[in-house]
């Protein structure tokens, strides 16, 4: 679960390594963020390889999805799914991403939403 003051990584070549949530989206006084939502974020440090030829800047506030959670996610079927970080991937305010490629792999649940792009553009898929 992902609520306000998280730290997530971000996993796409955007050119942000870290960026902490500042508020979670769809609903009055929503407390938690779980894989598919999409929150509110500021980013706190970028890559050092990537600093002349960054799509952003350290300080800018975005939309990201949430894409992978430590907490366990428990399907209708008793699955639980976990996994080591928290992680995220940018999009822009059209839902689009602003990265070109994913790294790692993502879970099954985000085939079936709007955002099957960032499924196809993933090395692998989960559950």
């Amino acid at each position: 679960m992902i609520q306000m003051g998280t730290y997530l990584n971000v996993i796409d070549n955007s050119g942000a390594k870290d960026i902490c949530c500042i508020k979670v989206s769809k609903g009055y006084r929503r407390r938690y963020a779980v894989i598919g939502d999409v929150i509110t974020a500021s980013i706190k440090n970028i890559r050092k390889n990537k600093k002349l030829t960054t799509k952003v800047q350290k300080g800018d506030v975005v939309k990201a999805l949430v894409v992978r959670t430590r907490s366990a996610n428990v399907s209708k079927l008793n699955e639980h799914l976990i996994f080591n970080e928290n992680g995220a991937v940018l999009i822009t305010k059209q839902n689009k991403l602003i990265g070109t490629r994913v790294f790692g792999v993502i879970p099954k649940k985000l085939k079936y939403t709007k955002f099957l792009r960032i499924t196809s553009l993933s090395s692998g898929i989960v559950k």
